[in-house]
């Protein structure tokens, strides 16, 4: 389970209702009682819910029902129930309906690329890079996990991952060749992977002093009619070594990357996904035995 912070939940809600809901305030509906239902209307992988639950639980709503992130539904179906204020119905629908349609529509695309990768090779996951949208990565994150791939890397403190643009400061790839050992006795609790050319993974892949200088390559852009042959080559050199594909990978040729032996894909296309379309339908319940307007007065003591 993703971990949001209650911060994280109010600056969502505060991003449509930053002081007041002016509209519901002129009509004088908020201490009405109510029930709201998200529905599909599409056929999709839900996710939001764990962060819509979040959501309704801070704006004092109850939940009724609700669909768990992961789940296959069909076009029609309800994704979640909640009920309570009509002030707070209204301050949660156009939030909650946005986590669901951007959400839902990444995780949908994301369970697509993972069912043809496996299809094809049950070992290969698909790997989402940090390529996403600027202050989203907690719900996309969410989204793909709920999809069923994982993140890549979530950020530049996890897995050592060698771009050209670092080797452009080591001196080119010879550079980075005699960097190598003394970054790998350093690091020793961390996986040290390589974006590499055919010929530099196999220069790579070669064991030194019988201990491999990296852990993995990524191979960026090599066309998939080259992979299968290539992969095949770095396995007999090393087969510890981890292969990861690169670049221009989705749904529609996710399945034959996959077939090539590679360990996984990496991939930004399921942060391109178009939006599901999630409908939502608002009823006026009766007030609840006992309820009454609280006083605006209050007393001390």
């Amino acid at each position: 389970m993703l971990v949001m912070t209650d911060a994280r939940i109010d600056a969502l809600i505060a991003e449509d209702v930053p002081y007041i809901d002016l509209t519901t305030e002129l009509l004088g509906i908020g201490k009405n009682q109510g029930r709201m239902t998200y529905v599909t209307r599409e056929d999709c992988i839900v996710a939001g819910t764990d962060a819509n639950c979040r959501i309704a639980q801070r704006l004092g709503l109850s939940v009724e029902q609700a669909v768990c992130d992961g789940a296959r539904t069909c076009a029609g179906s309800a994704l979640m129930v909640v009920s309570g204020r009509a002030s707070s119905l209204h301050a949660m629908w156009k939030v909650g309906q946005n986590v669901y349609d951007h959400l839902s529509a990444v995780a949908t695309k994301t369970r697509a690329m993972v069912d043809a990768a496996h299809a094809a090779n049950p070992a290969c996951e698909i790997l989402t890079t940090r390529k996403s949208q600027p202050g989203a990565k907690d719900l996309l994150t969410l989204a793909v996990m709920a999809g069923g791939a994982w993140p890549h890397r979530l950020g530049v403190s996890e897995t050592v991952l060698i771009f050209a643009q670092h080797r452009e400061f080591l001196g080119g790839f010879e550079g980075l060749r005699a960097a190598l050992p003394a970054m790998r006795a350093k690091c020793v609790e961390k996986k040290i992977f390589v974006e590499a050319s055919p010929d530099e993974a196999r220069v790579l892949a070669r064991l030194i002093g019988g201990m491999p200088l990296i852990d993995g390559v990524q191979l960026d852009k090599v066309d998939v009619s080259v992979m299968r042959d290539l992969v095949r080559e770095l396995r007999a050199i090393d087969s510890r070594l981890t292969i990861i594909a690169a670049g221009g990978i989705d749904e529609t040729n996710a399945a034959a990357y996959a077939a090539t032996g590679v360990d996984g894909l990496a991939t930004t296309a399921p942060f391109n996904a178009k939006p599901i379309d999630v409908g939502v339908r608002m009823e006026r319940l009766a007030q609840p035995i006992g309820w009454r307007c609280p006083s605006s007065s209050s007393s001390s003591r």
